[in-house]
């Protein structure tokens, strides 16, 4: 099997057990599992980036700073949301970035759209409001949350994408850690301290996400974007798993229906823009 398959597979299941973590740390303030996320990130990546002398600033600073903080945002929004509606919900619903993703890089980076990519996205967003018409869980502030986003989401692929050719890629993902940790620090006050088994699942919520954004970005380097990003939709196969076995989520047919909807739309995208 191709590498790149393999390491996004690992990295779909690495996100996976990070987003159980932030649901299963529901009684910590949404920001402090950012922070515990980003930091724990952070303790490994930045030391790597001094030892192989990674520039620490860049040379667009302007555009990796709006990276960090629309991450922040973006991350904070997701773990509120995460605790609040079902986890198989949360992470289909967040899958509605590439539609702001194609949007915004057609307005700012000129890029073509083609027909079938506007009805691939329409697919996907009519998915995403069935989920919220018939599951009553999903109450109109998570959705708007989430969609936010998704929508942040959606602005950190086009810097990304601008910034891909021109900036390291570690440069550009520290950016991410250090604006969530002290962006996080401004709400200290909500914060409480970790007790017993919970300083386990704090540390291991940091380490699955570096382990997740490695393996990640190593099966993009090593296979085609088209043959590896419809594996990334693995993670709601887990959420939904792990929902219905540890937290007793169910779902009727039309909230699967919606869900479906969302990855189809999704992946004809990505085919379409395959056959670019």
């Amino acid at each position: 099997m191709n590498r790149g398959i393999i390491f996004m597979l690992i990295a779909t299941f690495a996100f996976s057990w990070m987003n159980l973590m932030a649901k299963y740390l529901q009684d910590f303030h949404p920001i402090q599992v950012v922070f515990f996320r980003t930091f724990g990130t952070f303790i490994f990546i930045f030391p790597y980036m001094v030892y192989k002398k990674v520039p620490i600033a860049g040379k667009y600073v302007f555009w990796l700073s709006i990276r960090g903080i629309l991450s922040f945002i973006s991350l904070a929004l997701f773990f509120k949301v995460v605790q609040d509606i079902p986890l198989g919900s949360a992470v289909a619903l967040r899958y509605t970035a590439p539609i702001f993703s194609v949007i915004l890089a057609f307005f700012f980076l000129k890029e073509k759209v083609k027909f079938w990519q506007w009805i691939s996205l329409i697919i996907a967003l009519i998915g995403a409001f069935i989920m919220k018409g018939v599951d009553f869980r999903i109450d109109t502030s998570s959705f708007t949350l989430i969609m936010l986003s998704s929508l942040f989401v959606g602005g950190v692929f086009v810097i990304i994408r601008f910034l891909g050719p021109k900036e390291h890629y570690l440069t550009i993902i520290n950016y991410f850690m250090v604006f969530s940790i002290i962006g996080s620090l401004f709400f200290i006050s909500k914060w409480r301290m970790p007790i017993g088994e919970e300083w386990l699942w704090i540390s291991l919520i940091g380490t699955l996400g570096l382990v997740g954004q490695v393996f990640l970005t190593k099966s993009f380097q090593l296979a085609e974007t088209s043959a590896v990003a419809p594996l990334k939709y693995m993670e709601l196969v887990y959420a939904l798993l792990f929902g219905f076995l540890l937290f007793g989520e169910t779902y009727g047919l039309w909230p699967i229906i919606g869900m479906l909807l969302v990855v189809l739309g999704m992946l004809l995208n990505i085919i379409i823009k395959r056959n670019k």
